[in-house]
């Protein structure tokens, strides 16, 4: 085996598939879960695609490349992956992220148009919006589906000659020595490669510790949930959003295929343990609570729950991306901080070329792990 890939959730696919088409190397893919499932950052039916980016001008280039490869990846899948809504992103125009989302577009030459509430409102009659606030809409950005998507790399990889496929792997130990890293499985079996890629999402931080790694990560309880809705918040007429204000940091998607209007909140949640079962919704009163506090204000036209679920995020303390070699041919993929799944094209396409040429790629610069020593 050339290359191991243990985790193979978003990120792991991503860069098995970026491998896999350039075909030159032998690939092994580790996970304990088959994918799409309930484990993964991919939990949840959907993510927001947008370049014009709040979270910093160093994501911008990763986003752009992203887009177009979720575009070509559209045109492969029966029903598609992506669904062109745009993205409004609302708030107080001096709030940080607003601001970034704005220059962002300036420095970039990217669509955006920028709408007074008043505007706003009657553009997406789903929202009620103060005076003050302000919506910054990306025509050229939307929704993406998620499941679609993993399955489709799963069905790439299990069809690629120089692919091992392991989806019962629960990888609990890994060791090296002067010639190859091994990861071993919870019943015994082991696999060798000269370079691994640790991608394992809340695993990452056990298993790199095995290596004499420190990784500054932490695992954040999530909720998200899907509410009933008139029409208002249907794709003709209600965008994708990101909401930042007095009462915290949203985002959701309109009702797409009845499955509710789906909304989250970015802040908040609570830390919890590596192995710590994560508590089902309902069980903090702010679990529902912080999303009333949106839709009761803002959107009048969002009724009862539907359904309400759990996820987590994988955080850096600076909630940046985690993408370096760790050392010697071991690379960590990890920290998307609730960000990541836009990029994963981009980043397994970036990371495969760092693998293949031993040379760093400009864009994955900003996420080294260095930056916390």
């Amino acid at each position: 085996m050339d290359i191991l890939i243990v985790g193979a959730g978003t990120m792991g696919l991503a860069i098995a598939n970026a491998l896999a088409v350039e075909g030159q190397h032998r690939i092994g893919v580790l996970d304990r879960c088959a994918p799409p499932h309930r484990e993964g950052a991919h939990h949840g039916h959907t993510r927001l695609i947008r370049v014009a980016y709040g979270e910093g001008d160093q994501y911008v280039r990763l986003a752009r490349r992203a887009h177009t490869l979720w575009q070509t990846l559209d045109q492969h899948v029966d029903g598609g992956v992506f669904h062109r809504v745009g993205v409004a992103n609302i708030g107080d125009p001096e709030q940080p992220f607003l601001r970034e989302v704005a220059n962002s577009a300036r420095l970039h030459d990217l669509p955006l148009t920028c709408l007074s509430a008043d505007a706003a409102m009657h553009r997406f009659p789903g929202w009620r919006l103060d005076t003050s606030q302000r919506a910054y809409f990306e025509p050229d950005a939307g929704v993406l589906l998620t499941e679609p998507i993993i399955n489709a790399w799963r069905h790439s990889l299990e069809t690629s000659r120089n692919v091992t496929w392991h989806d019962d792997a629960d990888i609990v130990q890994l060791e090296r020595n002067a010639k190859a890293y091994t990861a071993i499985a919870r019943d015994g079996r082991h696999w060798s490669a000269e370079r691994l890629i640790l991608s394992a999402g809340r695993a990452v931080t056990g298993l790199g510790t095995k290596l004499g790694i420190q990784l500054p990560l932490q695992r954040v309880r999530k909720v998200i949930a899907w509410f009933d809705a008139d029409s208002r918040y249907t794709p003709l007429c209600f965008p994708g959003f990101s909401f930042t204000g007095r009462i915290g940091d949203y985002y959701g998607f309109p009702d797409l295929d009845d499955q509710g209007f789906k909304v989250g909140r970015h802040d908040g949640g609570q830390l919890v343990d590596a192995d710590e079962p994560l508590a089902e919704f309902g069980t903090y009163p702010e679990d529902l609570n912080d999303l009333l506090a949106l839709t009761s204000r803002h959107l009048p036209g969002v009724g009862a729950l539907r359904e309400g679920a759990v996820c987590e995020y994988i955080r850096t303390p600076d909630e940046d991306f985690l993408i370096d070699e760790a050392m010697s041919g071991l690379f960590v993929a990890c920290g998307f901080s609730g960000h990541g799944f836009k990029f994963a094209p981009a980043i397994g396409e970036a990371l495969g070329h760092w693998l293949i040429t031993g040379e760093r790629p400009a864009e994955l610069a900003p996420f080294t792990l260095e930056r916390f020593r």
